[in-house]
């Protein structure tokens, strides 16, 4: 059974981008952006693993939001902040949570926190083989098999692009989804970048890369995987 993760972030692309990187992890992340909303959420602590919880809401702070949640749970918090001082951080232990993050963070960083607060012992994703005709792809290992024979090792970029596609599978991811939650908003490829990982798939996955069954090219927005 996979872990609840309840996510409280207002700023839209971080949310996405967190609850699609610990979606990748096997994690089930349920988010909202308003404080209001996370009040509401209080009597139904215990079916969480972790709350990630920023600090700056609209309506309700995630001070307070943490103060109530700490009357009903002992679920472990995570604050998330732009707000970084040494003040702050022991404010918002105060009130119990059990570790604080501040703006900006590195992602692998947030994993590793939230991997030691829900005990979870190390980065697994939530499906660990991936079948693309006739060739397996392992996400632990980065291994690209055909028949138990190897056909080659792809990089950590391949396979997190592979995963969010089959996160999405069936469905249209655009260029800019792709160019966020893969190279992040800090990294500034082109379009062509993308091109060119999806010609590199189409050459180990597809028996003719010209007329491709799996990758398919969606013209003027993005990309669709079909396993």
């Amino acid at each position: 059974m996979k872990k609840k993760v309840l996510l409280v972030e207002d700023e839209a692309s971080l949310r996405e981008m967190i609850k699609l990187n610990l979606e990748m992890e096997g994690f089930e992340v349920e988010d909202t952006s308003d404080g209001k909303m996370a009040l509401e959420k209080a009597d139904k602590l215990d079916e969480y693993a972790l709350v990630i919880l920023d600090v700056m809401l609209p309506h309700v702070s995630g001070f307070d939001i943490c103060r109530t949640y700490r009357e009903h749970s002992n679920v472990p918090i995570l604050f998330l902040s732009a707000k970084g001082t040494t003040t702050d951080r022991i404010a918002g232990l105060k009130l119990g949570a059990n570790d604080y993050l501040p703006k900006p963070f590195d992602l692998e960083e947030l994993l590793l926190r939230v991997f030691v607060l829900t005990g979870k012992n190390e980065s697994t994703t939530a499906t660990e083989k991936l079948l693309i005709g006739n060739k397996s792809v392992d996400f632990k290992t980065f291994d690209v098999e055909e028949n138990g024979s190897p056909v080659t090792t792809l990089t950590k970029r391949e396979i997190d692009l592979l995963q969010l596609f089959n996160l999405h599978s069936g469905e249209v991811v655009s260029r800019n989804m792709i160019l966020d939650e893969i190279w992040g908003v800090d990294q500034y490829p082109t379009s062509r970048t993308i091109d060119n990982y999806i010609l590199n798939f189409r050459k180990i996955f597809e028996k003719d890369p010209k007329h491709p069954v799996y990758f398919h090219s969606i013209r003027g927005v993005g990309y669709k995987f079909t396993p």
